[in-house]
């Protein structure tokens, strides 16, 4: 993991570089094996100090904390406790607490190429859709669907529900409020 230390009105020194490098790579590694990078700037607040830490672990994920206290090693230590908790409570939730993997089942997953670079079908003349791999489908809840969705920074998620095991969807609406599509019929009774 690439770790970046800027300091905001004062001077980092090499020991408190190492120390916010050696406890966030530690921190971050339990949770999360491969993460991208860390930011963490470090700042006077009048006569005490803050720690602002933002961490990107992939998939669209971002954690961010901060922390301000009259010591600079004591606020960065809070701040990446704040960090480490939500890596924790994250982890906890993407956690499949399904044994059999048949669960979990594949689709194809499509890009569709943008305006400015339109490869057309030579048959019809629409633009064409790549595929470029595939992606699974996970079997959740509705509401942890929406937590994977928020997590991933996705405006639509696919998912086969729980409850029933049919196809569902999630989805941000242009309000913000999140959408739930259920085609599912019960029974008639």
């Amino acid at each position: 993991m690439q770790v970046l230390v800027k300091g905001k009105q004062l001077d980092v020194g090499e020991a408190l570089r190492s120390h916010v490098e050696d406890r966030l790579t530690s921190g971050v590694s339990k949770y999360f094996s491969n993460p991208i990078d860390a930011h963490v700037v470090l700042s006077r607040d009048g006569h005490s100090f803050r720690t602002d830490c933002s961490v990107h672990v992939g998939a669209g994920i971002t954690v961010q904390g901060h922390a301000t206290s009259d010591e600079i090693y004591a606020c960065f230590d809070a701040a990446a406790e704040r960090v480490e908790k939500q890596l924790r409570r994250y982890k906890r939730r993407l956690r499949s607490h399904h044994k059999n993997p048949a669960e979990m089942r594949s689709a194809p997953y499509y890009v569709i190429s943008p305006d400015d670079e339109t490869i057309e079908d030579p048959k019809n003349g629409q633009p064409m859709i790549i595929a470029e791999t595939t992606t699974d489908i996970p079997t959740t809840t509705v509401s942890e669907a929406v937590m994977r969705m928020d997590l991933a920074n996705q405006p639509v998620l696919m998912f086969h529900n729980s409850a029933h095991g049919g196809l569902n969807v999630v989805y941000r609406r242009p309000d913000g409020n999140v959408g739930w599509i259920d085609p599912h019929n019960p029974p008639a009774a």
